[in-house]
């Protein structure tokens, strides 16, 4: 069985995962869809430059309905990211683009059979990936988000600058959307397996501070170069990539989460068949006040949203 993955949305990040998708030689088949053709095909030509220079052969098709039916996953990296160029870089601000976008893909995926695993991207991230389960029909299990996979990346990065430790020696979890009501659960938070909290009470570290830094380092990127791709991208790659190899990894992604009505980010083991089994964290009080709080301000701004879109706004 060849490993076959689609790409929708050519823009920055979905390029970038494309890119990393055949350097990384991960798939065998690629197939790339986007609303602008000629850009589509023209990364498919300069992916095909490439390949002659890499390790592995990977085939690449372009806006290609017929390749879906038998993909073993599908990424939606649908987005118009000059829409949260905000004060308060609100994710949800794509949502007027991609709240008409999401439907057409999910219809194609439907007409032409694809009954794999799709990771999404997109922003607002939980609210899209609720989405796309509902309009697939797929099983809720087989559609996840990137969700606080990225934040959870950019938390360990920035403790372990501070305590001068490589990140991957850094463990833990940024719970709850993929967006402004997200937190760091500290209680999670091991460097070199030892519990972040005890290093508390020996060094002067300001949680608040750390906790801030990895929440706006996506507006912080976007500032610099007005769009964020590789870090997102990586975090893509990286589920894909538990999915085709069934590594039964542990990661924090947006899945459905029965005890509170909706997708958000918690930690879950991810192989071949999506979502294996959820983890229980043993949260503080005050952690769970919070992930109820996101998981509330998700439904709510979902709701909201919909409500606008209703009237014609």
């Amino acid at each position: 069985m060849t490993r076959k993955v689609a790409v929708f949305g050519m823009g920055h990040v979905g390029a970038t995962v494309a890119h990393y998708l055949v350097s990384g030689g991960f798939t065998d088949d690629l197939a790339l869809f986007d609303t602008a053709p000629d850009k589509a095909q023209a990364d498919a030509l300069d992916l095909r430059d490439a390949l002659p220079n890499l390790p592995s052969h990977t085939n690449l098709t372009v806006n290609d309905d017929s390749q879906l039916a038998d993909c073993e996953v599908v990424v939606s990296a649908l987005g118009k990211s000059k829409l949260v160029d905000t004060p308060d870089h609100d994710r949800f601000a794509e949502f007027k683009f991609t709240r008409t976008q999401v439907p057409l893909v999910a219809k194609k995926l439907v007409e032409n059979g694809f009954h794999g695993k799709l990771v999404v991207i997109t922003n607002p991230c939980d609210v899209i990936t609720s989405m796309y389960q509902k309009l697939t029909g797929l099983p809720k299990a087989h559609v996840m988000g990137t969700g606080t996979l990225l934040d959870s990346s950019r938390m360990r990065a920035r403790v372990g600058e501070t305590l001068h430790v490589d990140p991957r020696s850094v463990d833990g979890f940024n719970l709850g959307e993929h967006g402004n009501s997200q937190f760091t659960a500290w209680s999670t938070v091991r460097v070199l397996g030892k519990p972040l909290l005890e290093l508390v009470k020996k060094r002067e570290l300001d949680l608040a501070d750390l906790e801030e830094r990895a929440r706006q380092g996506g507006y912080l990127v976007y500032q610099g170069k007005k769009y964020t791709n590789y870090g997102v991208a990586t975090a893509a790659v990286k589920l894909v990539n538990a999915v085709l190899s069934d590594s039964r990894t542990v990661m924090p992604v947006s899945n459905y989460r029965e005890e509170y009505g909706t997708y958000l980010s918690y930690p879950a083991v991810v192989g071949n068949d999506g979502i294996l089994e959820q983890l229980q964290l043993d949260l503080t009080d005050e952690e769970k006040d919070k992930l109820a709080t996101s998981a509330k301000y998700i439904k709510e701004r979902l709701q909201a949203e919909v409500e606008r879109a209703a009237q014609g706004n």
